[in-house]
């Protein structure tokens, strides 16, 4: 059985972690939010899961580091400064860092990169996802996520070669581009879909999350995982064994 504590317990995915925490067997070992005792309950935690803020995140990897306490990072809206301090902390402590903690999604985003891979420049890659009215960052961090296993499969940069925000008269799509949308409304849950186009035909490769409870399923399988691992930075791919 695995202490495991919540950061951003109050949230929606706080209140699906618990569930998915009492669902696997393990124990929940207390949640902190704005203003509490960050201390106390990494103390009382085998392993931390974060679904917060990117402007907590650095308080909460100093806790960890200082505890010697592994952390899962579901957070999402990171920027490079973010990732940064997830690198430092990783040469201390074993984190797990991901835009999606859903097992489905980052099976989509290995066969993603594969299909990247195969396929030349000459196949225009876009990314369109979906969620409820409330998300607050756009691309989401999944759609960061396949984005990034695209530039992968083409051995390029994804900042580099990003195209998003189209509005107006933007020209010709430029060759090679991995292009994102972002649509907003009702209560989706997520839904991606990774669109390989050519002059020709077109693939299409989708998932759809049901419900929240997806992500905190896969959160605690990552938090139980990480226990015991050594120091390193993971992502969920380590534990498909991608």
């Amino acid at each position: 059985m695995t202490a495991i504590g919540i950061i951003g317990s109050k949230g929606r995915m706080g209140q699906a972690l618990v569930a998915a925490i009492e669902e696997a067997g393990h124990s929940h070992a207390g949640g902190a939010d704005q203003g509490d005792d960050v201390a106390a309950l990494v103390a009382a935690s085998d392993v931390l899961v974060d679904f917060s803020s990117p402007k907590a995140l650095q308080a909460m990897l100093d806790a960890c580091v200082a505890a010697n306490t592994p952390i899962v990072i579901g957070t999402t809206g990171l920027e490079a400064v973010h990732h940064a301090a997830i690198d430092e902390a990783a040469t201390k402590i074993p984190v797990l860092q991901t835009g999606n903690t859903s097992l489905g999604v980052n099976m989509l985003a290995a066969l993603v990169e594969q299909a990247a891979s195969k396929l030349g420049d000459d196949w225009d890659i876009e990314i369109v996802e979906m969620h409820h009215r409330h998300k607050v960052d756009a691309p989401s961090g999944t759609a960061k996520l396949l984005g990034e296993a695209a530039a992968r499969g083409r051995g390029i940069d994804l900042t580099a070669h990003s195209e998003s925000g189209r509005d107006g008269i933007t020209g010709a799509r430029e060759k090679g581009a991995i292009g994102f949308a972002a649509l907003r409304g009702g209560s989706v849950a997520g839904d991606h879909t990774v669109i390989f186009a050519s002059d020709e035909e077109r693939i299409e490769l989708t998932h759809r999350a049901e419900n929240r409870m997806i992500f905190a399923h896969g959160a605690v399988k990552a938090a139980d995982w990480l226990v015991g691992k050594d120091v390193g930075r993971y992502g969920m791919a380590d534990i498909l064994d991608l």
